[in-house]
């Protein structure tokens, strides 16, 4: 019985690095192709390991291609948005989640509707209204569309979160003379915060990589974004493929950073009663 036990977990070993490997290796490929040369990444070696590092690919990435202010852009784009969608998406999921009011059903169908519309459904009509609105070619037609379009699973995150916490702790609030304000802010916002940090990466995640958006509603080119801008890097004859690998890796660092600084509160988002041990 040990034995079998034993070989079972030499197979789930096996599988998880399997796994990890498969998940890791095009991290690793876009490192080694950012210090290739052209030459290197179609014809002489495309799959191993840079004969000759170019770290100029970086330089270039960073100077030749502005690739800073296009960071700056994404930066600023990331946190006005993601600050709105939690000013939005805290109170609305503790409202559906713990209390009873009219329409709460409806109210809470029509933000869980918004996992369901691809933005390129949307396109059009929004960018008729954000002309309309005046935001053309302006941070606003990226950071409004941000908050409506990265609601609804953040809402479906931490709905879940806050209907698992037993109601004896806001009965207890309640009856100490704590107002509805302060039992959210003080005590049910802190025991799901394995759950918020987990709605935080996953928007961040959706704000960050987008591309649709700062490609159609943004023109100049001090106004786009890193997916926007990378894009820019590929000339009409000729392209520095290097660099454009090293830009990519540049914009992939942040998120990278930030997962692994969140992934022990993901993990616990995603256990049974992970909101109340974190």
């Amino acid at each position: 019985m040990k034995r079998k036990k034993r070989k079972t977990a030499y197979v789930q070993t096996a599988a998880l690095v399997f796994f990890a490997c498969l998940s890791l290796y095009p991290l690793f490929y876009l490192a080694g192709y950012s210090l290739k040369t052209n030459d290197e990444i179609f014809y002489t070696n495309p799959f191993g390991l840079p004969l000759s590092p170019q770290w100029g690919n970086y330089a270039d990435a960073l100077n030749a291609f502005d690739v800073l202010t296009y960071f700056k852009n994404s930066v600023f784009t990331t946190i006005i948005s993601l600050s709105g969608v939690l000013v939005l998406v805290l109170p609305f999921s503790y409202a559906v989640a713990r209390m009873r009011w009219k329409w709460k059903g409806l109210a809470a169908m029509f933000v869980s509707i918004g996992l369901f519309i691809p933005l390129q459904v949307s396109l059009i009509p929004l960018s008729v209204l954000i002309k309309d609105l005046g935001l053309a070619n302006t941070y606003g037609a990226l950071i409004l569309p941000y908050i409506a379009f990265n609601l609804a699973f953040p809402f479906m995150i931490l709905s879940v979160a806050f209907r698992a916490l037993p109601t004896e702790l806001e009965e207890a609030a309640f009856m100490d003379g704590a107002s509805v304000y302060r039992t959210f802010f003080l005590i049910m916002l802190p025991l799901v915060k394995p759950a918020v940090v987990s709605a935080v990466l996953f928007a961040t995640l959706g704000i960050w990589n987008e591309f649709i958006l700062p490609t159609v509603m943004i023109s100049s080119n001090g106004l786009k974004t890193l997916p926007a801008g990378l894009a820019s890097f590929v000339g009409q004859h000729s392209t520095n493929w290097g660099a454009m690998g090293a830009a990519m890796m540049l914009a992939s660092l942040p998120t990278i950073i930030l997962y692994l600084a969140c992934s022990d509160k993901i993990e616990n988002s995603l256990t049974i009663g992970g909101a109340v041990k974190g």
